[in-house]
């Protein structure tokens, strides 16, 4: 392996929006550097099921429905 050609990678602490904190290996910063996230998968609606809705700009959805609302229906 080439030397001097890769990253430092060290430890960093990394803080959580709750205040929670743990240590991993990564090349940000310098050693023993503090990470402080704003969003987190404890906060972020794709990690905790926050609520997803369809928007229906133009009636596309509404013209999808009545063109295949049928296709795959459940019986």
């Amino acid at each position: 392996m080439k030397q001097g050609i890769h990253p430092d990678y060290h430890d960093i602490k990394v803080v959580m929006t709750d205040g929670t904190e743990f240590i991993t290996r990564s090349c940000y910063g310098a050693k023993n550097a503090t990470l402080n996230l704003d969003i987190d998968p404890k906060v972020h609606p794709a990690w905790t099921g926050g609520q997803q809705q369809l928007m229906d700009r133009g009636g596309r959805l509404s013209r999808f429905n009545s063109k295949f609302g049928g296709l795959f229906s459940t019986k």
